[in-house]
Order: structure tokens, then sequence, then C-alpha cells
């Protein structure tokens, strides 16, 4: 088991975790059979890699940042087993699953305001980025905030968010 990051506190943190749950360490991520990367890229023909925070479909294991101890071992022991593991849904390539009944069902057009106000921009610039007018915005933000119960632009991104209707 190696670690990668260059933030040598990080590093320390993360390797209290690792040995603590009765990982050895390895001198490197060439002699390792799992490698921890914190935030960074791993080249993916060497051992199986889990990283925090980000990660591509080709990785061994993709987990939040933030994961707990106990989350960090058991995609530690998965990866060295062979199995691949994510913190919450795996990336996606092509289409994503239906909307579940909760989540409202927001038209394509909805979904693209919904981002766009996610980036920050008025309406004015919504409109001009759509190619559509300043009032079909408004239309779209008044059809937003009614299908997700919000009751600012602020509040509409936080569901669409929360719901995974949108991603930043």
């Amino acid at each position: 088991m190696a670690i990668a990051t260059d933030d040598p506190v990080r590093r320390a943190g993360l390797e209290a975790i690792v040995t603590g749950a009765g990982h050895e360490l390895a001198a490197s991520t060439a002699e390792a059979d799992v490698v921890l990367a914190d935030t960074m890229a791993i080249d993916l023909d060497g051992p199986a890699v889990v990283t925090l925070g980000v990660g591509d479909v080709g990785q061994s294991g993709i987990l939040p940042r933030d994961a707990c101890a106990a989350q960090i071992d058991a995609a530690l022991r998965a990866a060295a087993a062979g199995l691949s593991v994510y913190g919450s849904d795996p990336p996606q390539r092509g289409f994503r699953p239906f909307p579940s009944e909760d989540a409202p069902l927001l038209t394509p057009r909805e979904i693209e305001v919904l981002a766009a106000i996610g980036e920050g921009l008025s309406n004015k610039e919504v409109a001009r980025r759509l190619g559509i007018s300043q009032h079909t915005v408004k239309f779209h933000c008044e059809s937003l905030f009614r299908k997700l119960d919000a009751k600012s632009r602020a509040d509409a991104v936080h569901k669409g968010l929360r719901q995974r209707l949108i991603e930043l």
C-alpha cells in the first residue's frame, strides 16, 4: 500500500489512517499493490488506485475527499481484492438512470437554465448563452421554482445539485 499526495500534512493524516487499519506502507508506488491517491492523477497501468476527491471510470476506486477511515480501509481492501469501489454513484458515460419518482421531471431546457444559474449567470447572460429571450428564461425559472419547490435561485440550484439534476 502506498500514498500519493503532494501535501505533507495530508500524507501524515492518511498514513495514520492506513497504518491504524493494519495496512503496511510500501516505499514507493511501484512496490505497492494498491495506491491511495489524494486529489491527483496516477498512472493506471500500475497497481490498483483508489483516489480521494477526483477520479476516472478506469480506477479501482473513487471516494469523496472527506471519506472516513472506515471507508478508506474498506476501499483499499476491496481494491486489493480486485474489486471496484465508489463512494457515491460511479462516474457514468452515456445515459443516466431515469430520475426517481421523488425527483421532479425537468425539461432539457429547464436543466440547461438551472445549470447556467448554478454558474452564477444572470437572466440576461443565460438568455444570451442559450439563444433565447430573457422573458423565456424568466418563464423557465418560474417553472423551476415551482417544480423544485424553491424559494430563490440559490435554493433551486441547491435542490438541483442535491437531487443530481445538474452538476457544477
